[in-house]
């Protein structure tokens, strides 16, 4: 019978490299519960009018990217290409709607679109969210944007520069659009881009963030939406841009940051790494203040981010996991039944490692001990049983000595400062 393939576009995950995707997670469980958000866990399949109603019928991702098939009912499902509608809708459906209070949430998980698989981006992809509901302060904006600089330098990042717009609301961007699409439709449409073409009439804010160096050059005279801020929006986002000049962040003002999706408004950020070349966007996220309502919930405001968890990995290819304790080395099949209540033992005592579960040569075991990277290596024979023993040797020194079975714990080391911290970076 023949292989059956990977399928294009989605990647197996094993150690190493999934260990900076299980590190990238639980320290965004530690950074972002000191700050009062809650993990939840939402489906991977939703309804499709969720996304076509809150990324917008227009953009690239609704009408070229997303995995939509119908059920065997008939209704149209599609594969979650962003989780904020997700969240969104589950936060509608759930008691904290009403509550009356703000609602903090993060997850993390798959997300899908059918583009061509590139470096740092899959079609099966994965990122971290974070999401405020019931909050339409600039301090909160400020704040959201301070714990992802946190967020990415607990991760070890230091490269970063802060890229920040705002887009205005339903009362100044109305007039833009109209602004924007008059001198966009002055240009020789035949030099844009076949998207951003199409774009002039459907979504022509998007027009001004094309990678495309043609139309960027195109475009470079076109008018800006911070040029056209109602007073609260401009007081709004001068507020915000206080808070971070305070808070000490690099950033810079972007009147071309426009973000690809159509729920977002006001604040709009993004995250730039100078590690990764090329494809040096990590993060990113805005003000989304009518999705709630337009996806049926209360008017309630929203701002939120997501990080590209691949593109993430790219830079910590060096983590990995801090190196067991020990390795239970077993000599004789007498000695198995000992062993694995040994090991058992410590590890309730707090310590990590592994037993061998084949009778091997001393030799052999060591190696494996060594190919495990632990610390200790624990030897168990039919002599260490007799005299209720267990030889316990250091693998950074060699230094190897009996000590009695009921001083292994004392023998590995009682201290557990720093057991929290359970990764190591390369170099």
């Amino acid at each position: 019978m023949s292989k059956v393939n990977r399928i294009k576009g989605f990647a197996d995950l094993f150690p190493p490299e999934s260990t900076a995707y299980v590190f990238m997670e639980e320290t965004a469980r530690d950074v972002f519960s000191r700050y009062g958000y809650q993990e939840i866990r939402i489906p991977v399949l939703e309804q499709t009018e969720i996304f076509a109603r809150s990324i917008g019928q227009e953009t690239d991702v609704v009408q070229k990217e997303m995995y939509t098939f119908p059920d065997r009912k008939g209704r149209s499902m599609t594969l979650r290409p962003e989780a904020t509608a997700g969240v969104v809708r589950s936060y509608i459906d759930s008691p904290m709607s009403g509550s009356g209070t703000s609602c903090k949430l993060f997850t993390f998980g798959p997300m899908f679109r059918y583009e061509r698989p590139q470096k740092g981006r899959m079609r099966q992809f994965h990122q971290v969210n974070a999401e405020i509901l019931g909050e339409d302060s600039p301090w909160c904006d400020a704040e959201v944007i301070i714990m992802l600089e946190t967020y990415l330098k607990a991760l070890g990042l230091k490269k970063l520069d802060i890229e920040l717009n705002s887009l205005g609301c339903s009362q100044c961007r109305p007039d833009f659009h109209a602004s924007l699409k008059a001198h966009l439709k002055k240009l020789d449409q035949d030099n844009l881009c076949s998207d951003c073409q199409r774009r002039v009439d459907t979504n022509p804010l998007r027009v001004l963030d094309c990678k495309v160096p043609a139309c960027r050059e195109m475009v470079s005279d076109a008018p800006r939406i911070n040029k056209s801020l109602c007073p609260e929006c401009e007081s709004h986002f001068a507020k915000v841009v206080s808070m971070l000049s305070q808070a000490g962040l690099k950033y810079r003002l972007n009147p071309n940051l426009v973000r690809g999706l159509d729920y977002y408004q006001r604040t709009t950020f993004e995250v730039v790494s100078h590690d990764i070349g090329a494809q040096s966007s990590v993060a990113g996220g805005g003000r989304y203040d009518g999705l709630v309502k337009a996806l049926g919930g209360s008017d309630v405001a929203g701002i939120g981010f997501a990080c590209g968890m691949e593109r993430l990995a790219l830079i910590l290819e060096g983590i990995q996991e801090r190196p067991k304790d020990f390795y239970l080395a077993v000599l004789h099949e007498d000695a198995m039944d000992k062993a694995l209540f040994m090991a058992q033992n410590l590890r309730e005592k707090g310590f990590s490692g592994e037993m061998g579960f084949q009778v091997r040569s001393v030799k052999a075991q060591l190696r494996q001990a060594n190919k495990l990277r632990v610390k200790t290596c624990l030897l168990l024979g039919v002599d260490e049983l007799t005299k209720g023993e267990v030889q316990v040797k250091d693998m950074a020194t060699g230094v190897q000595r009996g000590v009695s079975q009921d001083d292994v714990e004392q023998a590995l080391g009682l201290n557990m400062k720093g057991k929290n911290n359970n990764y190591l970076r390369n170099g």
